[in-house]
């Protein structure tokens, strides 16, 4: 069910309404500034005391629910902190509290109350637009969690509909919250999109069914889809695709999505994401403990789908050619042994001496298929090394380039969507860790710096394009939710993907 977003002033009934959030600072609870009303004197009073005993703080991400005893119309008001003149990600992070809240008290009918300083903010400093958009994903990512496959299926709760309710006189922005709003609600549909893809169980989701989900997304979009399948790789000699999935019973398959919007024109991005959609390691075996976490080793191409999802409803006058390389990865009498060499759909060769280092080989395919359909320029998003959590933690994403100016991009990109990134270097001794005595590259530069030599090895597929990888190993999966992250799957990158493509600078 669609959530019903309105922004307009203030009506005299808000009985229809469940609960009320007000977003608060502590400005606005500190003493010099008591005659400043929030909400109705006896509510402000219990809401300034707490404050003033040390109950509640008005920080980021806390939140207090005051029952309102029939002094107002709604049963209950949330406070939300916030950080006056902070970020947009502060304002996502106050909605994403203020959802937690609601979820509790199964309030369906929301009003938000936006106070003077924040409609100031907006205006002057970060944009009404955005922080109607940010306000918005907070409020929807927040609540979408996990829907586990049980007997007796539960109903998911949603918010049915919020009004944003500019407080004291009514501003000149309208259009351009009701256009934020509007764009929050599709990259929050992308993002949840992508989140439901990469929970779904291994014995689900295999390369043939994320072909399938890649089909009905194209019908409905009206885009062109591509799925090569086993015998259609072998004869474009996909050799890094074909070796990682020949152990699986389950045949591996390379999607191929096209978005022409621009054309006339010979640019266009390529947008690869891994799709590996259970790692086993291989013949390399994984440890058993947390291995059931590696349903989300497609994470990478569930955040291209996301993406390319709000990309072709906004329609930007761009072209992207999305490529998701798909197998799974199994030990068995056919599989992948340390110390095969593969001959890449590129022509290089490869020695494998880590079958757990499989996503690096389907993805090399992947960026020459994407270099073969016209993409000028390159993106990975991948679930790549767990290394990247020895350095970064589950707090950033590990980012490798060849091009500087487009990691610029990308970087801004992440910014807006409020999705850390951080740049790991690419100095040439790197690659030395890489080289093979048996064949072009081997596929593992061992333990030291794995992350950096992982992605270096995909780059080295992208013919010297402009090349921007993304390890999402730490980000793309979490072991507790936090801010409008949830438990499992987060969709992470897939709003990076959208602003890069549809807001260029």
């Amino acid at each position: 069910m669609s959530v019903q977003f309105t922004y307009g002033v203030r009506g005299e009934d808000q009985a229809a309404s469940d609960a009320v959030i007000r977003f608060v600072s502590k400005e606005e609870l500190s003493q010099g500034n008591a005659v400043t009303q929030i909400v109705q004197p006896q509510i402000d009073e219990a809401i300034r005391s707490l404050y003033a005993r040390g109950l509640f703080k008005a920080e980021a991400e806390q939140t207090e629910i005051v029952s309102t005893l029939g002094l107002y119309p709604a049963a209950h008001i949330v406070f939300a902190g916030y950080e006056q003149g902070g970020s947009v990600t502060s304002l996502r992070l106050a909605a994403s509290a203020a959802a937690k809240a609601l979820k509790k008290l199964k309030a369906g009918s929301v009003q938000v109350i936006l106070p003077e300083p924040l409609l100031q903010q907006a205006v002057s400093g970060i944009g009404a637009e955005q922080a109607a958009q940010a306000l918005t994903e907070g409020l929807l990512l927040a609540l979408h969690v996990r829907q586990p496959l049980e007997r007796e299926q539960k109903e998911r709760f949603t918010l049915q509909d919020v009004t944003f309710v500019p407080q004291g006189a009514a501003t000149s922005e309208g259009e351009l919250w009701e256009k934020g709003i509007s764009k929050g609600k599709l990259y929050a549909a992308g993002v949840s999109f992508a989140r439901d893809l990469t929970n779904l169980p291994g014995n689900d989701l295999t390369p043939e069914r994320l072909a399938y989900h890649a089909e009905e997304l194209a019908r409905e979009l009206d885009l062109e889809i591509e799925v090569i399948d086993e015998w259609s790789a072998a004869e474009q000699r996909m050799g890094g695709l074909l070796g990682v999935g020949q152990g699986s019973i389950n045949p591996p398959r390379m999607i191929v999505i096209h978005y022409k919007g621009d054309p006339a024109s010979d640019e266009a991005w390529g947008l690869i994401g891994k799709g590996i959609t259970f790692d086993t390691g291989g013949i390399s075996l994984k440890r058993s403990e947390g291995m059931q976490e590696m349903i989300s080793d497609m994470g990478g191409a569930a955040a291209v789908l996301g993406a390319i999802r709000v990309i072709a409803e906004l329609k930007p006058a761009v072209n992207v050619i999305a490529v998701i390389p798909t197998a799974e990865n199994m030990p068995s009498d056919r599989a992948l042994k340390p110390g095969d060499v593969l001959r890449t759909m590129s022509g290089h060769t490869v020695e494998v001496v880590n079958t757990d280092a499989e996503g690096r080989l389907v993805l090399a395919d992947g960026l020459t298929t994407a270099i073969t359909r016209g993409a000028t320029k390159l993106v990975d998003v991948a679930t790549l090394t767990g290394a990247v959590m020895v350095a970064l933690g589950y707090e950033a994403t590990g980012a490798v380039t060849n091009n500087d100016d487009l990691l610029k991009q990308v970087l801004h990109a992440s910014e807006r969507a409020g999705e850390r990134v951080w740049q790991l270097p690419a100095y040439p001794e790197y690659k030395k860790l890489i080289k093979s005595d048996a064949a072009d590259l081997k596929n593992s530069g061992g333990r030291y710096a794995g992350t950096i030599t992982g992605g270096l090895f995909i780059g080295h597929f992208a013919e010297g394009l402009p090349w921007v990888h993304l390890d999402i190993g730490g980000t793309a999966w979490l072991d507790s939710s936090r801010g409008w992250e949830p438990k499992g799957a987060t969709g992470v990158m897939v709003r990076t993907l959208i602003e890069l493509i549809v807001n260029q600078e």
